[in-house]
């Protein structure tokens, strides 16, 4: 029979459907494995500062360059503070992008887009028509509020016996 160099394992043990293997998750389907990952690794981040920040980065940067063409009308948002939108809206998609992948710096990255929500207002056309700054405002403060979550100890991640049919746990 076939077996691996590294296990006393056989071909027809490794192919084979058994409730252990699907107990380990040798069977299960990836969108399950990737869903299950992506719950994991989002909790441990500030995962919605981050996006609110990134989504908050994209109207301020656009608006200034954005043009609307209604028939022979056209409507251009150009200013004179492009440059500053550009750059601020840049920022806030970085910060929100820093907060996903560097969550250890989560209390500079919301400090940075509060002030770079604030200072969108009078560079940005009202800070992406205050739809970018209030998602950036809202970011920045959840990046602030957000601490990560302590590990369950071994007495908590076990359950009483009474627990699980809502029954009492303490003895009389």
């Amino acid at each position: 029979p076939l077996t691996s160099p590294h296990s006393n394992t056989s071909s027809r043990e490794l192919f084979s459907m058994s409730a252990e293997s699907t107990a380990t998750g040798q069977n299960e389907h990836f969108l399950r494995v990737f869903r299950r990952r992506f719950h994991d690794w989002r909790g441990q981040r500030p995962f919605w500062a981050g996006l609110f920040t990134l989504l908050g980065g994209i109207p301020i940067a656009y608006f200034p360059y954005a043009s609307l063409s209604l028939g022979d009308l056209s409507i251009s948002m150009a200013t004179t503070a492009g440059a500053g939108s550009l750059i601020i809206g840049v920022l806030l998609v970085t910060l929100g992008l820093t907060m996903w992948f560097h969550h250890i710096v989560r209390v500079f990255a919301g400090v940075a887009s509060i002030l770079l929500a604030l200072i969108s207002l009078p560079i940005a056309n009202l800070g992406g028509f205050v739809v970018g700054f209030l998602l950036a405002l809202v970011g920045g403060g959840m990046s602030l509020s957000w601490v990560p979550g302590e590990p369950l100890s071994a007495e908590d991640a076990v359950v009483a016996p009474g627990a699980a049919e809502g029954g009492r746990t303490s003895g009389r």
